[in-house]
């Protein structure tokens, strides 16, 4: 099982993972709050998903990237995870942040954010704090239970689903789970990661992972990757 990805083109999906779509539901503040309405799509042993945002026939690739002049250049490390992970702790809980995987999917936001939820340390503070951190559907945040040893970190079955944001009333992310290979256009593999999400919109400047492009604004994310002190992509 295998995503490759091409150079300026399609991402090809090999050896049978099965392709879904599902929808992140939100709270009245457009921040998402859980998955809902997951179907099947059908999909061949091998399938090609759109990576420029141009298709007719989304999520499958159609050939427009070339008429597109699409730039599918990878800009990520391929060791993205390891090299920009942080840590937040309190007393009662620890969180493993992985900022440069943001995909700002906004699942972090609800009630009072997830740090805010922390330092408040009541059990139903640690219960939402614990619920965000494993619906991140990046991978960017894994909280730990520093009493009981045990992380947010879910078991997945290896497949590809295609993101709806509600909230934002837009295509999302693809969500890639189970540690499925992501191989460059130049042979490398990026790390293996349970959760990780891949730009299906062409607008990232993060490729191949997504940034939040396909619904926030180029000045938003500058903020955030001056708010948090991160190394410039354009």
């Amino acid at each position: 099982m295998k995503i490759k990805i091409t150079k300026n083109g399609p991402y090809i999906v090999t050896g049978n993972i099965p392709l879904h779509k599902e929808t992140m539901v939100c709270d009245e503040e457009e921040n998402p709050i859980k998955f809902e309405n997951k179907e099947n799509i059908d999909a061949n042993k091998t399938y090609t998903l759109c990576r420029c945002g141009q298709s007719k026939n989304k999520p499958f690739c159609d050939g427009s990237h070339i008429d597109a002049n699409f730039d599918g250049t990878e800009l990520a490390s391929k060791k993205i995870y390891e090299e920009s992970l942080t840590s937040f702790e309190t007393n009662k809980l620890k969180l493993d942040d992985a900022i440069e995987l943001c995909d700002h999917s906004r699942f972090c936001r609800h009630g009072d954010g997830i740090r805010t939820l922390m330092e408040k340390g009541d059990n139903e503070s640690i219960a939402l704090a614990k619920e965000e951190a494993a619906n991140c559907p990046s991978g960017r945040l894994l909280l730990w239970d520093k009493e009981t040893g045990e992380s947010t970190e879910r078991n997945y079955d290896k497949e590809i689903v295609i993101l709806y944001d509600e909230g934002k009333n837009c295509e999302g992310p693809i969500w890639v789970k189970g540690g499925i290979l992501i191989e460059s256009e130049d042979g490398e593999s990026y790390e293996e990661r349970n959760r990780v999400t891949l730009c299906q919109c062409g607008k990232s400047k993060h490729k191949p992972f997504c940034d939040g492009n396909h619904w926030i604004s180029p000045k938003e994310i500058a903020k955030f990757r001056k708010k948090w002190n991160l190394k410039s992509l354009d």
